[in-house]
Order: structure tokens, then sequence, then C-alpha cells
């Protein structure tokens, strides 16, 4: 099915962007946001947690990539939900972002 193996392509790069920061984070020694943080993906977590997050993007956006008997998806689906998944990295982290305290009174 060729919007299934598409979707799979969105995810996987997705989740192969999603793996930068917290793999960053965790060769830095950095705390960074993962999803167990309290409160989640908010709240910083180890560099041993962001490794295990990274690695576990890595590993899902590589199985997303393998799909069943062998097909992939299109190399543009891959692409675009990695820098979808980037863009919305940039402003949910950026200084106007939802992780950030309001500057406004």
């Amino acid at each position: 099915m060729p919007v299934l193996r598409t979707l799979r392509g969105v995810l996987a790069g997705a989740a192969f962007i999603n793996a930068v920061p917290h793999g960053y984070a965790a060769i830095t020694g950095a705390p960074f946001p993962s999803p167990f943080g309290d409160p989640p993906g908010r709240g910083n977590s180890a560099p041993p947690v962001n490794a295990a997050w990274s690695l576990a993007n890595v590993a899902l956006g590589r199985g997303l990539l393998r799909g069943p008997r062998g097909s992939r998806p299109p190399l543009a689906a891959v692409l675009a939900g990695g820098f979808v998944m980037a863009v919305a990295l940039s402003w949910f982290f950026g200084p106007e972002g939802p992780s950030r305290p309001s500057r406004r009174r």
C-alpha cells in the first residue's frame, strides 16, 4: 500500500531527526527534556536517559524504513518527515516556544 509506505517514511524521518538533539545532549553531558522528564516532554532528563531515547529513535526510524518484506518508503517522504520534525522542534525549544516561560506580561 503506497499510502502506508509513505506514512512510514514520514515517521521514520521524524524519528531520525528527533534522535539528534537527544544524542547531542547525551554526548555533551547536558540535561535535556525527554518524555521521561518531570513533567514529561518539558522536564530535563539525565544524559544516559537521553542516550537511550536517542538510540530508541534511531531503532524506530530504521525499523520503519525497513517495513514488511523489504518495501522501502520514498526518500521524499523521509525527508519531508525530517523537515517537519526539525521545524517543530525548533519552534518548541525556541525562545518563544511553549517550553520557555513567556516573556509577555
